[in-house]
């Protein structure tokens, strides 16, 4: 009996990466094991800086309780009868109305999502926006990343399928198109301008895609964005969207970020969606969000949604065939998102609670990010773009000529080699650029502002960049 191998493989799935979860977090869970093993290593414990996982064991971001409770009850409706004198009374009654529309959550519900949920999420996006929102538009899913893949399976063709993702980009995008074979066409961000969208790199992606026979179908724009934690501005949003028009491109708004605002009264998020009705554009768009981000973090729970506009009837019925394949989306997620489009509302019972909440963890994130985004820029050879928005940081790296020599020898990029030894002294996991895509010769990493103890997590960052320039420094 032949017995299967690699080389019996689609051979699109040998193609796919995924740095957020690659070498270094294996390493890093080695690492973890090897602490609670009794090893003597040269860290108390290992930091999962590489994801954005807010509730992750280290990070421990707590629960909103709104969230948690609403979901308690429809996991367990007979827990009603006990805490019904002890809960918030609009914590009861959110669980009812939805047990009423959803009944046990063990069974499947409408492939699209639960009818209710669908009709809340238009509503939230009417209120955040001012325009409409039709609730048949809106798919809720396991997560933003199940939506992502659908779209651009959906949209991939045989014939040299071109999507435009900017670099540095979520490896999300560049994983999902190699697994369906589809054909990035990178545009560099600015770094220097605060890593803005630059309307000149995305023509002459197009430009380049269309010379090597490349249709270019759609362009993904992440805001806030990720790994870098910039945030749009209107004028470039609508730039971006006459330039979709000018070259009939779907537009594949990644927004799950858009609570994560460090100073929202100056760097405020505006939406796609809201754009594209202001401009009264024909563009097709599409807009993600998720309940693993924001201030809920509820990543293990796969909620998510997308909303399609200036779609046509017949596409969206494919959309909704494709959808069905999979039954429904998780209820527990569905049932989480319906909690982040609904949160508790001024003079309800949990409302002040759920804003002490909020306000702490937004408070926290933005604290941090300004403490590191200071300390890092401090240091020699680093430079780090304050970041408005997500959860992430990105510092650009000067490294010694010794380091770079040293990781080519090793067969790595210099950043990865950087982000290795990090991690082996300190206990901190980080991504390093080149998984994200970058510039000719430049190097970058990603780090969570999620961290508690931000203090004791800087020093650290600090003291390996000093010896690790000490150390690849020529004498």
């Amino acid at each position: 009996m032949h017995q299967l191998t690699v080389a019996d493989l689609n051979p699109a799935v040998l193609n796919v990466q995924y740095a957020v979860r690659g070498e270094l977090a294996i390493k890093a869970e080695d690492l973890r094991n090897k602490l609670e093993a009794g090893h003597d290593l040269p860290f108390k414990r290992v930091i999962n800086s590489n994801i954005g996982n807010p509730q992750q064991k280290g990070l421990d971001q707590p629960p909103i309780t709104f969230t948690r409770q609403v979901a308690a009850l429809m996991e367990y409706p007979p827990l009603i009868d006990l805490v019904k004198d002890k809960w918030p009374s609009d914590v009861i009654e959110r669980a009812q109305e939805l047990q009423k529309e959803i009944g046990s959550i063990g069974a499947y519900s409408h492939s699209k999502g639960v009818p209710l949920i669908r009709k809340h999420v238009a509503q939230f996006i009417e209120e955040r926006d001012g325009y409409s929102s039709d609730p048949e538009d809106i798919f809720l899913t396991g997560g933003a990343s199940a939506g992502v893949s659908l779209l651009l399976n959906v949209l991939i063709t045989p014939h040299k399928t071109g999507i435009l993702i900017p670099i540095p980009q979520y490896p999300l995008y560049t994983a999902t198109l190699a697994q369906f074979n589809g054909i990035p066409l990178p545009y560099h961000l600015s770094e220097p301008q605060g890593w803005s969208t630059s309307l000149h790199e995305i023509e002459d992606a197009i430009a380049q895609g269309k010379k090597d026979g490349i249709a270019p179908r759609a362009l993904v724009i992440i805001n806030p964005g990720n790994p870098t934690g910039s945030l749009l501005d209107l004028e470039t949003m609508e730039s971006v969207v006459r330039l979709c028009e000018k070259h009939s491109l779907i537009l594949l708004a990644d927004e799950v970020y858009q609570s994560n605002l460090h100073s929202p009264d100056t760097h405020p998020f505006f939406s796609f969606k809201y754009v594209v009705r202001k401009l009264d554009s024909p563009v097709g768009l599409v807009s993600f969000h998720s309940i693993s981000k924001g201030i809920k973090g509820e990543c293990g729970r796969r909620g998510g949604y997308f909303e399609c506009t200036n779609f046509r009837e017949d596409v969206r019925a494919l959309l909704y065939k494709m959808v069905s394949v999979g039954l429904c989306p998780p209820l527990s997620g569905q049932i989480g998102v319906d909690s982040m489009v609904r949160p508790p509302q001024p003079g309800s019972p949990s409302y002040a609670l759920w804003k002490e909440e909020t306000d702490t963890i937004h408070g926290a994130l933005a604290q941090r990010t300004k403490i590191m985004t200071d300390r890092l820029n401090a240091l020699p050879g680093v430079s780090c773009v304050q970041s408005p928005g997500a959860l992430y940081l990105y510092p650009r790296l000067e490294l010694p000529a010794d380091a770079v020599a040293a990781a080519r020898k090793l067969g790595k990029e210099p950043d990865a080699l950087y982000a290795m030894e990090l991690l082996d002294e300190t206990g901190i996991c980080v991504v390093p650029g080149s998984g994200f895509g970058q510039k000719e010769g430049e190097a970058h990493y990603r780090l969570t502002c999620l961290c508690p103890g931000v203090e004791e997590y800087v020093v650290a960052l600090e003291e390996f960049h000093k010896k690790f320039l000490a150390k690849y420094s020529s004498a």
